[in-house]
């Protein structure tokens, strides 16, 4: 089994709200990620896909047809947008990394099976910064 990744990069804004909390809650669980005016985040994208190379390429998956795969079904619905009000998927769930990953799972593992029948996906992995990320397995 050969795992074999691509990283893309989206920027989005977003807030952390809960409509069914006073502001002052929001601010105490949410803090700064609950601000009003939004913020923002230079995201990374880390899809990696397993499998068996193929006899006749060599490869698990041509990481260019993934990477057009990536950009058309993800990272042109959410770069330099706001999660919270431009993305249709993320309409009416808070938008958390957490909840974001599992959305672009939704959207990328039917497909990704679609780019080679030795390939599946294997995992997300979601850097909002440098130091914070999730990771998801399906």
């Amino acid at each position: 089994m050969i795992f074999v990744s691509r990283k893309e990069h989206f920027n989005a804004a977003h807030k952390l709200y809960n409509p069914k909390w006073s502001e002052e809650k929001n601010r105490e669980v949410f803090g700064p990620c609950a601000n009003h005016n939004w913020h923002g985040h230079n995201f990374e994208l880390i899809v990696t896909v397993k499998g068996n190379p193929d006899p006749d390429t060599g490869f698990v998956v041509d990481l260019k047809k993934l990477s057009l795969l990536i950009k058309s079904e993800i990272i042109d619905k959410v770069d330099h947008r706001n999660l919270n009000m431009d993305v249709d998927f993320m309409e009416g769930k808070m938008a958390s990394c957490e909840n974001l990953v599992m959305e672009f799972w939704k959207i990328l593992e039917p497909r990704v099976k679609k780019l080679g029948s030795l390939c599946e996906l294997h995992s997300l992995k979601l850097y909002e910064t440098p130091r914070n990320y999730v990771e998801y397995f399906g």
